[in-house]
C-alpha cells in the first residue's frame, strides 16, 4: 500500500504494468481503483500509476479550500515524490479538470494528455447538477448512496439501465466496496468542481492532447468540445456514440482501444 508525502498530504497510489509511466487521475469522490477496466489493458503497455486525489480514497482529506489547480499541484508533487519525471496523463471528469491544470502548469511533466468527459470551466447547468449532489450527500448521510442514486443516472444511458440492470448493480456493489470519502470531504472536492475555470490555462498546454466525450452526456456534453479544442492547439476529438458521462464503463472495449491507440502513438 504505497503512500508518499506530497504537497503536505499523504497521497495513496498503486502501480501496475511495465513501460512508459501513465498517471491516471480519478473523478469526483472516486478512488484510484475506478480505472480498473482500463488498467487491465493499459498495464500491458504502460507502467500505470493510479492515484487517490486529495479528499478521496486513502489520501489525506485536510480541511480548507480545494481547487482543481490544487489537485494538479498535488499530482505534480506526487510525481516528484514517486520519482516519475515525465508521464502520460489521463483523467475523466474531475480527473480531466485536474489533468488540464497539470499540463498547463507543469508542461515538462506531461508527455501526452487524455481528457475524458472534460470541461474548461463550470457553466450554470453543470453547477445545478453538482449542487444537487451536494444536497443529496448530507441528506442521505452517505457519499456511497449519493453516488449510486444521484451520480450514476448522469453517468449511464437509459438504454444501459434497461438492457443490463445486473451490470449497473455490479458497479454499485463495486462502489460499496471502495473506501468512499466522508460527506465533508466530498463537499470540499465538489466545491472544486463548481469553481473550476481553466480557460486561461488551456493555451499553456503543450502536450499532444486527446479529448473524448460520450454523445449522450449531459453534464459535460459536447458543448465543451469547441472551447477545449480551440484552447488546446492540435488536440484531437473522439466521441463515443452510445455512451453518457462514463464511457470507461459503458463501452469498455471501444474506449480502451481508441484511447490506447492515442497513448501508443505518442510513446517512444
Amino acid at each position: 500500500m504505497p503512500t508518499v508525502q506530497a504537497n503536505g498530504i499523504d497521497v495513496y497510489y498503486e502501480v501496475q504494468g511495465e513501460g512508459e509511466p501513465l498517471v491516471l487521475i480519478p473523478y469526483l469522490a472516486a478512488d484510484q481503483a475506478c480505472y480498473a477496466f482500463q488498467v487491465a489493458e493499459y498495464a500491458k503497455h504502460f507502467t500505470c500509476f493510479t492515484v487517490d486525489l486529495r479528499g478521496a480514497g486513502l489520501s489525506g482529506k485536510p480541511e480548507g479550500t480545494y481547487t482543481t489547480e490544487l489537485f494538479a499541484d498535488d499530482i505534480a508533487a506526487f510525481m516528484q515524490a514517486a520519482s516519475v519525471e515525465r508521464a502520460h496523463v489521463a483523467g475523466l471528469s474531475l480527473g480531466a479538470a485536474t489533468g488540464m491544470w497539470l499540463a498547463a502548469k507543469y508542461p515538462g511533466r506531461v508527455k501526452s494528455l487524455s481528457l475524458h468527459s472534460a470541461w474548461p470551466a463550470s457553466d450554470p447547468f453543470l453547477r445545478v447538477v453538482v449542487e444537487g449532489w451536494r444536497v443529496m450527500a448530507p441528506a442521505l448521510g452517505s457519499v456511497t448512496d449519493m453516488v449510486i442514486q444521484g451520480i450514476f443516472p448522469w453517468c449511464f444511458t437509459p438504454e444501459l439501465y434497461a438492457a443490463r440492470p445486473e451490470y449497473i448493480d455490479s458497479l454499485a456493489d463495486f462502489v460499496r466496496g471502495r473506501p468512499m470519502p466522508p460527506v465533508d470531504a466530498f463537499l470540499r472536492q465538489s466545491q472544486a468542481v463548481l469553481a473550476h475555470d481553466a480557460h486561461e490555462a488551456l493555451g499553456s498546454i503543450q502536450a499532444p492532447t486527446l479529448i473524448t466525450f460520450g454523445r449522450h452526456d449531459l453534464v459535460t456534453s459536447t458543448r465543451f468540445a469547441g472551447p477545449l479544442q480551440d484552447g488546446i492547439a492540435g488536440s484531437e476529438l473522439t466521441v463515443f456514440e452510445d455512451c453518457s458521462h462514463a464511457p470507461i464503463y459503458e463501452s469498455v472495449e471501444e474506449f480502451n482501444q481508441r484511447t490506447l491507440a492515442f497513448l501508443q502513438q505518442h510513446s517512444g
